[in-house]
């Protein structure tokens, strides 16, 4: 039976963006359009399918733009592209992207040591890749990292993330994306944050992006979905983690939060075609998984509908 999570908000897998960031393997185009596609069929409302930034920074984004050009129009409609810079939008809507998650951080440090300048440079340079954004017909985030603490820092005052939502030159920003990059934040404070970016900011789609590094990745996620945030992001596996922010570790998990949420679309056996997805492109990468709904699915437990079968025993304990 499913016991759909109320009220609901869609995943975003970030798979092959955050959840390739840290790791020393480089997936070809090839792959990676594979796994956009499964994510996909399955059924997967949005996918970030890759990063603009600097190849020399984070290798594993390399061949981005290589993957937009691989999919169709259609799918490119599903997916998402981190971006920093008026530059990096238009490069990527020149390849074909039209959703775009334009990012800088709360903190000035974090902010300085991910993207090269102060949080201000970066809004002051948000306008220029919203009207690049609007002449194509695309989407815009305006994606906060850092809003909970940040590793050079220390704890972030949430007036400030108030103040950068507020800010004028973010207007043209369809959604305003609330991360908990080093993965320290708890419930109680997301869901405070959450609600006080919805009540006292613009009017515009709220969606969390978590970290998992204490335990807590499915428990705030699920905190922000109660505060009004109706997107929230997820890796296969938990795999990931962000490589300028010392103490990141992995995502939250896809599947983890798929579990979590049972989304109408999601079936067991759809579960089940994930995880395989997750656990084989985790074997490509030379990754563990830190999913537990994905351990979960491995058991014994035949008489739970979300076991795959075909590791299930029969009554002798033998498997079938």
């Amino acid at each position: 039976m499913n016991h759909t999570f109320t009220p609901q908000a869609e995943l975003r897998d970030v798979t092959l963006r955050d959840g390739l960031q840290l790791t020393g393997k480089i997936l070809p185009t090839e792959r990676k359009v594979e796994v956009v596609r499964a994510l996909i069929r399955a059924g997967v409302p949005s996918i970030e399918l890759g990063s603009m930034a600097r190849p020399d920074k984070v290798p594993p984004m390399a061949n981005t733009l290589d993957v937009v050009r691989a999919l169709t129009a259609e799918e490119l409609e599903r997916c998402w592209i981190w971006v920093a810079t008026p530059g990096h939008v238009a490069r990527a809507t020149d390849a074909g992207a039209r959703n775009l998650q334009y990012c800088l951080s709360v903190s000035d440090a974090h902010n300085e040591a991910n993207i090269g300048r102060t949080a201000d440079a970066s809004l002051e340079a948000l306008p220029e890749a919203v009207e690049r954004v609007r002449t194509v017909d695309g989407r815009i985030q305006l994606c906060l990292a850092t809003s909970f603490t940040c590793p050079f820092d220390g704890p972030v005052d949430p007036a400030r993330v108030l103040e950068i939502a507020n800010d004028p030159r973010a207007d043209g920003t369809q959604d305003i994306v609330i991360c908990d990059t080093l993965g320290q934040a708890v419930p109680q404070q997301v869901e405070d944050l959450v609600s006080l970016v919805r009540t006292g900011s613009p009017a515009r789609r709220i969606a969390f992006h978590g970290h998992d590094t204490w335990g807590l990745g499915v428990a705030n996620s699920l905190a922000a979905i109660r505060a009004g945030a109706t997107m929230v992001d997820g890796a296969l596996g938990g795999l990931g983690g962000c490589p300028f922010a010392p103490g990141a570790s992995g995502n939250t998990s896809s599947e983890d939060l798929l579990f979590a949420t049972q989304p109408a679309w999601l079936t067991p056996a759809v579960f089940g075609d994930l995880v395989d997805l997750g656990e084989g492109l985790l074997a490509d990468l030379g990754e563990p998984s830190r999913s537990r709904a994905a351990q979960g699915a491995r058991s014994t437990a035949r008489a739970f509908e979300w076991v795959l079968p075909s590791r299930a025993p029969d009554v002798a304990g033998l498997a079938v």
